[in-house]
């Protein structure tokens, strides 16, 4: 059985995996060349002294398209995901070496949508720098999966996601309702240009950085799938 087919079975069976050297250091330099060039007076950019955030990451620096998906990166879409799957949100994350931000155990249950309209089993609509966001049907939920690529060495000093395994085949399972007697944390180290695949519904959380080193992370979600009659991703 090859590695690769390893980690497509851990996904699938505990909700998350990580896999190492998907891209060299070149490319991965090549990606934070462009980064620190950018302006950020872009309205979907957001600065604070814990967090430097862009949403709609792939329009707003849509130079970063081709080095973000390499051969490795679209081979492991189609080969991990389906190739009718499609890129429906990007998100790039800048967690300072002195960040004290902290997020504490949550499932992902919010979508980025086009624009916002009145329609059963869509809830809890919010608004973030001009982006609608909306909680779908569970079967919109379960279709998703996030990509994180790591453009720094992570562990648990500065931030590496906690998970709950297997905690995404439980359908909407709150946080205050673990069970810590019968779940187990496992902490999600990734090496500088590796990524961590997971599904949202994984309950997951990280710590504040101790390290004084910083993590930068482009995070993107794909599905396969339409969303209701007037509706539609907001990157697709």
């Amino acid at each position: 059985m090859s590695i690769l087919l390893n980690h497509k079975l851990e996904l699938q069976k505990q909700g998350f995996t990580t896999i190492p050297n998907i891209y060299s250091n070149r490319e991965i330099n090549d990606l934070i060349e462009v980064l620190e060039s950018l302006n950020i007076e872009s309205t979907n950019f957001r600065k604070t002294t814990d967090l430097f955030a862009i949403r709609q990451f792939l329009k707003e620096v849509p130079e970063v398209h081709n080095l973000i998906f390499n051969n490795n990166l679209r081979q492991l879409v189609y080969e991990y995901f389906g190739e009718d799957y499609f890129l429906v949100k990007s998100i790039y994350f800048d967690k300072p070496p002195a960040s004290n931000w902290f997020v504490s155990y949550h499932q992902d249950l919010s979508i980025s949508v086009n624009k916002k309209e009145i329609i059963p089993e869509y809830t809890n609509w919010t608004v973030k720098q001009h982006q609608f966001g909306v909680q779908p049907p569970l079967e919109i939920l379960e279709s998703l999966y996030t990509m994180r690529i790591h453009l720094d060495d992570t562990d648990k000093n500065n931030g590496a996601l906690k998970v709950i395994p297997e905690s995404h085949g439980k359908g909407i399972y709150r946080p205050e309702t673990i069970d810590w007697n019968t779940e187990k944390e496992v902490i999600c180290n990734v090496p500088k240009g590796g990524i961590m695949l997971m599904k949202p519904l994984l309950l997951h959380s990280s710590n504040r950085t101790s390290n004084n080193q910083r993590r930068r992370v482009i995070h993107l979600e794909f599905s396969n799938k339409k969303l209701a009659k007037k509706l539609d991703w907001a990157e697709k």
